[in-house]
């Protein structure tokens, strides 16, 4: 018990401090979680849209494997994507693997779903009840989707959230592609893993506090724009 609220009085004599590896580590997760997150919004958020107001032959199975693609094992993410970096894979000449860009891009793949999925799911309330008026006015399917992205921006920014709080919290993809690199790849989860092996328990201690931070701050944000959307209110 001691040994433990000594580690916790270290840990958060690091980030009361602003211990320079800590800082450097909490930033640079922050930097390709973010970097993740709006790619993946870009890409997540117009496809819900689309999934949406389209109507094609095989749209029901699309939305079910989008819903399974957000059960992706990270791990497996993580070796695709190293197989693709790698000096033997498609990608190799660009010298990426061990990079925060590869790191970005297992993160992308990872949250992209989760975003599509969620956004697909609001968007299909409000285009049932915008259906009629819609069609009526004679709308472009670009217009409608711009009009679903717009009213429905209170969820799609609770699924946006929702990819980053899946993305920060990532371990096992990062690692693989980036390879946990001192002052170059290293993010919380990867360093938490890492110091816990070495026994450095404050600095441990001090990147998951940081990191739970984030978790509550996220939900909390999540649930505010859940509660006001519900309410009407902005």
């Amino acid at each position: 018990m001691n040994d433990l609220l000594a580690g916790l009085q270290s840990a958060f004599g690091l980030i009361i401090h602003l211990d320079h590896d800590l800082v450097e580590i909490s930033l640079r997760s922050l930097q390709v979680t973010i970097s993740a997150v709006l790619i993946s919004a870009a890409i997540g958020l117009p496809f819900g849209a689309w999934l949406s107001v389209t109507r094609f032959r095989y749209r029901r199975f699309a939305i079910v494997l989008l819903n399974a693609l957000m059960g992706l094992p990270p791990v497996v993410v993580g070796l695709f994507v190293y197989i693709l970096l790698s000096r033997s894979g498609p990608f190799g000449v660009l010298d990426l693997l061990f990079t925060p860009t590869a790191m970005i891009i297992a993160q992308v793949i990872i949250i992209t779903p989760i975003i599509a999925s969620i956004s697909q799911q609001s968007m299909r309330d409000l285009w049932f009840l915008y259906h009629d008026l819609l069609i009526s006015i004679k709308t472009t399917k670009w217009q409608r989707m711009k009009i679903l992205l717009w009213d429905g921006r209170r969820s799609l920014l609770t699924a946006t959230l929702t990819g980053f709080g899946r993305g920060i919290g990532e371990i096992g993809a990062i690692m693989i592609v980036g390879g946990n690199i001192d002052h170059l790849t290293r993010v919380l989860t990867t360093a938490i893993a890492l110091e816990v092996g070495k026994g450095d328990f404050p600095l441990a201690l001090g990147l998951g506090i940081v990191l739970i931070s984030m978790a509550i701050l996220i939900n909390l944000a999540i649930h505010i724009l859940s509660r006001t959307e519900r309410e009407g209110t902005w």
